[in-house]
């Protein structure tokens, strides 16, 4: 960018994936990943949220070694721009691996040159894998806020991530205190409410699993007043 070009509007709606990893074999129950956003950061600082940020241009070109299910790619289809589904999930395995250094992939070589925000990743051997993503929750943030995002949010069994779920060694520092938090004391934790509002989504899915054709909760600001719908 020269000194020419117009700086970019980062409160600005950005598209966004974010994703909560499931894990069941814990002494203390269902447990999520969380981690802590730095105290100086724009976007809900020092609170504690699910991986996840922004799509980038390049998430679209990205090949997926497994694509996602028919079912999830048809509902995050729903009221978005058209063939945003891959690239969404694609975002949310490179989020998780660059803030948590988790691997949702399979084993496999890469047909071509591999992207530069992707070297790290396939130097593990391999490729990212959206089979096991589920599509369970869209939420806009309210505007006013520093930094927007339309954000859709995945859940993933900890049995899908292909590295050792207790090894975040390769994570960047985007986080902090990455552990897993027993869905029963996630409340005790700093949450936005929208990551208070995701949890209970979350858990009712445990309790009463979504059918074929359930629709997907979607907590939507765009216009000047906030609706809670649902897409489907």
């Amino acid at each position: 960018m020269t000194a020419a070009d117009p700086q970019p509007d980062k409160s600005a709606l950005r598209d966004a994936a974010t994703v909560i990893v499931l894990r069941r074999d814990l002494p203390a129950g269902p447990s999520v990943l969380m981690g802590m956003r730095g105290a100086g950061a724009a976007f809900m600082p020092s609170k504690y949220v699910f991986p996840g940020g922004a799509l980038d241009a390049a998430d679209a070109a990205v090949p997926l070694a497994r694509p996602l299910p028919e079912r999830e790619a048809a509902r995050l289809a729903l009221d978005a721009p058209e063939g945003i589904a891959p690239a969404l999930a694609v975002a949310a395995i490179r989020e998780l691996w660059e803030e948590t250094g988790l691997i949702l992939g399979t084993e496999a070589a890469w047909a071509g040159p591999v992207p530069d925000d992707w070297q790290g990743f396939a130097a593990t051997g391999h490729r990212p894998s959206a089979a096991g993503l589920q599509f369970v929750f869209r939420a806009i943030t309210p505007p006013g806020r520093p930094r927007r995002f339309d954000a859709r949010f995945f859940l993933v069994d900890v049995g899908e991530i292909a590295s050792d779920p207790d090894d975040f060694s390769r994570a960047c520092d985007e986080l902090s205190h990455l552990h897993w938090v027993p869905l029963t004391e996630a409340r005790a934790l700093a949450l936005p409410f929208i990551t208070e509002v995701v949890l209970t989504e979350v858990q009712a899915l445990l309790a009463y699993p979504r059918s074929e054709t359930a629709s997907i909760p979607f907590f939507d600001n765009r216009g000047p007043r906030a609706t809670f719908a649902r897409l489907g």
